[in-house]
């Protein structure tokens, strides 16, 4: 361990770096930290604040990222990415954490998978207490296909053609929002523009006038077999009309002919009742 070094993320700079770390360590019940589109996606938000990224650190073993702590879009909540075998890091990344990714009143709190049971250890040894645990639904390939068929008067958008405004507000309507997107179509554009975006893969259903009633992002991590769902959300007056489950099995159809072995989906009980299973199981925890 003695060559090992720690220093700040430089966002311009490690960012595909970081990206393949978290791919070569990646596990499909994300023992050993977040998937890597996970860490991009989040840095594409519109709501992120990247002017804090230079807290994040990065360990390295000869020149070679083994760890990685760092915030989703605000400071306070930080995750741990570590390489097998470098667990005698995990007390360093969580005094990291306290001393540079707490806010400004020094709250923090920790997202920890249940599979990362060495961080949960150390975590606990250090006074923190789990707040919260949900379970996160994995779609497994080998189940069999997602085939839940379009409803009638309902057709699927041509793939890489969408009308990036009626796509936006769909998105946003489809959160409850009730106002005018913040950040527009611009905020679409941009996620568009992320180094390893598939945006030719997204699902987008439209009703008889061609009017977008659900969306579904999807990012394709060919190197994980990984289809990663984000996000997924349905205007308020065409739910429950199975037009979320139309989507996904689009999505299975499209990502398992390009090799994807499964895909996630999230902690709504909607992903349990058409077949998903909760392979990735969240907590936090804090001190009290």
């Amino acid at each position: 361990m003695k060559n090992i070094i720690k220093r700040p993320y430089r966002r311009l700079a490690d960012f595909i770096k970081v990206y393949q770390f978290m791919i070569d360590n990646y596990s499909v019940d994300w023992k050993n930290g977040a998937p890597a589109t996970f860490f991009e996606y989040a840095q594409m938000l519109y709501w992120t604040d990247n002017s804090q990224s230079h807290r994040n650190a990065i360990w390295e073993d000869n020149g070679d990222i083994v760890g990685f702590c760092f915030y989703e879009s605000q400071i306070g909540k930080v995750f741990f990415n570590l390489k097998e075998g470098y667990e005698k890091l995990i007390p360093q990344m969580l005094e990291h954490a306290e001393q540079r990714l707490s806010t400004e009143d020094g709250s923090l709190e920790l997202s920890i998978f249940m599979s990362q049971k060495n961080v949960i250890e150390v975590a606990r040894g250090m006074g923190y207490e789990k707040t919260n645990e949900w379970e996160y639904g994995i779609y497994d390939f080998s189940k069999g296909p997602l085939n839940f068929q379009l409803p009638e008067g309902f057709s699927f958008e041509e793939p890489g053609k969408y009308d990036m405004k009626k796509m936006i507000e769909a998105f946003w309507r489809g959160f409850d929002h009730d106002t005018e997107p913040e950040g527009g179509v611009e905020r679409g554009y941009n996620l568009m523009s992320a180094p390893h975006a598939t945006p030719e893969l997204d699902v987008i259903i439209k009703n008889a006038k061609g009017e977008y009633v659900c969306c579904a992002g999807m990012w394709m991590v060919p190197e994980n077999n990984l289809a990663y769902l984000e996000p997924l959300s349905t205007v308020p007056e065409y739910r429950k009309m199975g037009l979320a489950s139309a989507a996904l099995s689009e999505l299975y159809r499209r990502t398992a002919a390009l090799g994807a072995t499964h895909m996630t989906g999230g902690g709504n009980g909607f992903y349990f009742a058409i077949g998903y299973e909760p392979m990735v199981k969240w907590s936090s925890w804090k001190k009290s």
